[in-house]
């Protein structure tokens, strides 16, 4: 009776889903998600100018909140990815996601309307700056966290619940489909980057923070609506479980059965599969974790029909495989922390800023805009490798994808080194030049020092970006089952969380360090006084250490590699 009546239940839910989804939705799912990335990526590049600007806060103070802002963000994508596969849903977690960070822009948009909301300006006589309350600092942090609630809702959910939309197994082209909404989504988030640092930036530059910060604050308008219009006409998917959920119940169950011998119980029988799985036993690494799929006791921890009483105490062997998956990636992934933190940095916009950043004479470039390098550097190197030199290379190498995924990651590393050094470098000409003109304590003062001194060190950083994330993502998918290949992402973003923690602390302790004794900071919001360019020393001598470290973990992966990530890909096939 219970069979008959899920199958009943499948089969309605198919034929109410059959009348919904398809391309009709992916209008209102791209639109949605564009606004939200050209929303919120359109505030970061000037937020800093803001803060110490309206807020009277120090650089440092600020690079410190920021760098938070973004580890928050991140770091809540895998807990929005968690809520949405357990508990919400992935058409509410989006809902969720774009509400919360219409609100946040709102409130961050009302600090510009309303005086009472922010510090009081610094007066033209004054000694000191009025400093910003508590209530005022309560009210900026709100909105930075609803907005980091929303990206973390989001984000993860968006191109998941839009590939949902597709999903239909009956459909011989549907593969195709589905990697072509990909194309045109991740298409979409390209030129939201774009616009995010050349037309938001702008208009924050040209026409004052109360329009700039108005224009997030619409798109999220336009973003919450169009994706509430197209409710009745999408597939709304129920919470299955989260795949977090199995690798805490794995060392849970582990910890549980630590009593067991692990070397007495090397029998096939005595590990618990699911039924379809082709893996009979569990790997002999991290044996520790083998604990969790024994069975110790078949009549107490497995029901009559064959599933696991308490999967808090026994789990299957592709449960306990997928975290020894996880704890293998983590030393090389680790690895990527120290880059993603020089790429990170904020102080470059006060660079700019003093720097001559006219194209002609009539137009001068943001200097919130300068990411663009990046992007444009990234782009333009992805399709030369792809296109010309990994048919070059593979010749060579043997290898499909030209280079390894390791090898890629570690000339990332290679060009992070070189490109924190040439910001030193050049940090170092700008200082002096300033000193010499007699701008020691007008930090506002624009040089005769040409934009050009940054693009290399800001190509640099596309490239090693662009190297880094295809490495590393290729890396990970190669570790782990193809059913799982949205993991990796889900790595590099909290990658991206801990590298922004890091570079909060690092930045907050070379601030305090350098000021001691009432020396002025190395990054004091005055660059002309401070020494930025021993901070970007500081970055390459850490790049350095950690491009060591990196031939340390290689020399272990290398000789572990081969024979570890075969052992899904042969179960699958």
């Amino acid at each position: 009776m219970g069979n008959k009546s899920e199958q009943e239940e499948l089969l309605l839910n198919h034929s109410k889903n059959s009348r919904k989804g398809g391309l009709i939705t992916m209008p209102f799912i791209i639109v949605n998600e564009s606004c939200e990335k050209l929303a919120s990526y359109g505030l970061l590049p000037n937020m800093i100018i803001y803060l110490t600007t309206f807020y009277h806060m120090e650089a440092a103070s600020a690079s410190v909140l920021l760098a938070l802002w973004t580890a928050l963000s991140n770091g809540l994508g895998l807990f929005g990815a968690f809520l949405s596969d357990s508990y919400l849903g992935r058409f509410r977690a989006v809902a969720i996601g774009t509400i919360s960070s219409l609100i946040g822009m709102c409130i961050l948009w009302l600090t510009t309307i309303i005086p009472q909301l922010r510090p009081l300006p610094c007066g033209q006589y004054q000694h000191g700056c009025n400093g910003t309350t508590a209530v005022q600092l309560a009210i900026l942090l709100c909105s930075f966290g609803l907005i980091a609630i929303g990206t973390g809702f989001n984000r993860p959910c968006s191109i998941a619940f839009g590939a949902d939309q597709l999903e239909n197994k009956e459909n011989p082209d549907n593969e195709r489909l589905i990697d072509s909404y990909f194309n045109w989504y991740y298409a979409s988030v390209g030129v939201s980057l774009v616009l995010a640092v050349t037309v938001i930036v702008y208009i924050q530059d040209h026409f004052g923070w109360q329009i700039g910060f108005a224009v997030p604050a619409l798109l999220m308008i336009i973003s919450v609506s169009i994706f509430l219009i197209g409710s009745p006409l999408y597939i709304k998917a129920k919470a299955r479980g989260s795949l977090f959920t199995g690798l805490f119940q794995v060392a849970v169950a582990a910890f549980r059965k630590r009593h067991i011998n692990v070397q007495l119980n090397n029998n096939d029988d005595c590990y618990y599969r699911e039924p379809e799985s082709n893996l009979l036993e569990p790997s002999a690494d991290f044996r520790c974790l083998n604990r969790a799929c024994i069975i110790e006791d078949p009549h107490v921890e497995l029901k009559p029909d064959g599933k696991v009483s308490d999967p808090w105490n026994l789990c299957c062997v592709e449960q306990v495989e997928l975290l020894k998956c996880f704890l293998r990636v983590l030393p090389m992934w680790s690895t990527c922390l120290i880059l993603l933190v020089a790429i990170g940095q904020t102080f470059s916009i006060f660079q700019m800023m003093t720097m001559d950043r006219h194209v002609f004479s009539l137009f001068e470039i943001p200097a919130g805009s300068f990411g663009i390098i990046t992007l444009i550097a990234w782009t333009i190197w992805v399709a030369l490798y792809d296109r010309i030199l990994v048919p070059l290379l593979s010749r060579y190498t043997g290898h499909p994808t030209g280079l390894s995924p390791v090898s890629r990651m570690g000339i990332s590393l290679i060009l992070g080194c070189m490109a924190t050094a040439l910001q030193a470098i050049t940090e170092t000409i700008r200082r002096n030049k300033a000193i010499e003109a007699g701008f020691e304590d007008d930090p506002n003062a624009v040089l005769n020092m040409s934009w050009m001194w940054l693009v290399p060190q800001f190509a640099l950083y596309g490239v090693a970006e662009a190297f880094n994330v295809v490495g590393q993502i290729e890396f990970i998918y190669s570790l782990f089952p193809k059913s799982m290949s949205s993991f990796a992402s889900a790595m590099y973003t909290f990658g991206l969380a801990i590298a922004s923690l890091i570079s909060s602390f690092l930045v907050s302790m070379v601030d305090n360090v350098t000021s001691a004794g009432g020396n002025t900071s190395w990054l004091a919001s005055n660059i002309n006084r401070g020494h930025l360019d021993y901070f970007y020393w500081l970055l390459t001598f850490l790049s350095f250490i950690n491009l060591l470290y990196f031939m340390v973990v290689y020399r272990f992966t290398e000789h572990h590699h081969d024979g570890r990530n075969s052992l899904y890909h042969e179960a699958e096939e």
